[in-house]
């Protein structure tokens, strides 16, 4: 067997085995502690990069990670989401290409607002550095599998975990542009209140408006 071939399965069985681990912390995190689905997402991250560093065997040096700037870390978010688009047609299973759509137009939605409200807080580095991220991993990942036919007990369960964790993903992503947009629904709501007590105060209310009485 081509050593590079060897190489090839040796790396894509490591890659494996940190899924497994990465996913299996998230159900731990998610069903079994009843963590909040952001933390369950980033406790399955760090789980898969650590097994990562495990199964190479320390072999890998952790590369000193440059801090990017905010506006790298917008081209970086719009990349990766180009590229959960371009695997909507990758994958077969039908539902989990539907909640690529979604998770590829919610994150339009998310680096959108996020970049031109210039937000920097932890919700965004957050977004940015871990759930966008792992959430590309883990669509590779599915993809790898999905292609190789497999129908090992073991393949099959990360099929399964993997549609699941995908799912949740597009509802937590869903989630967080929602929580985005409270603060500007909120000032809206107060807004109309304002202008609704103004048109109220000039004779304006809706017993006049229905009655047609313009005050002439």
């Amino acid at each position: 067997m081509p050593l590079k071939l060897l190489g090839d399965i040796i790396n894509m069985n490591k890659n494996i085995i940190s899924s497994f681990v990465g996913a299996g912390f998230f159900a731990v995190g998610y069903l079994g502690l009843s963590l909040a689905l952001p933390p369950a997402l980033a406790l399955g991250a760090v789980s898969f990069v650590a097994s990562e560093l495990i199964v190479t065997g320390g072999s890998k040096k952790i590369e000193e990670r440059k801090e990017l700037t905010f506006n790298e870390k917008i081209v970086k978010a719009k990349n990766d989401c180009k590229h959960i688009k371009e695997m909507i047609n990758m994958i077969e299973d039908s539902d989990v290409s539907k909640d690529l759509d979604d998770i590829s137009k919610s994150t339009t939605k998310i680096i959108n607002y996020l970049e031109k409200n210039k937000i920097k807080n932890k919700t965004s580095d957050k977004f940015f550095e871990y759930y966008l991220p792992v959430c590309v991993k883990i669509v590779d990942r599915y993809d790898d599998i999905e292609n190789q036919k497999l129908t090992s007990t073991d393949s099959k369960k990360f099929m399964n975990d993997g549609k699941r964790i995908i799912k949740d993903t597009n509802n937590s992503f869903k989630k967080i542009l929602n929580s985005l947009y409270q603060s500007d629904i909120a000032n809206a709501e107060a807004e109309m209140k304002v202008f609704n007590s103004i048109l109220k105060s000039d004779g304006y209310d809706e017993s006049i408006l229905e009655s047609g009485d313009d005050n002439e």
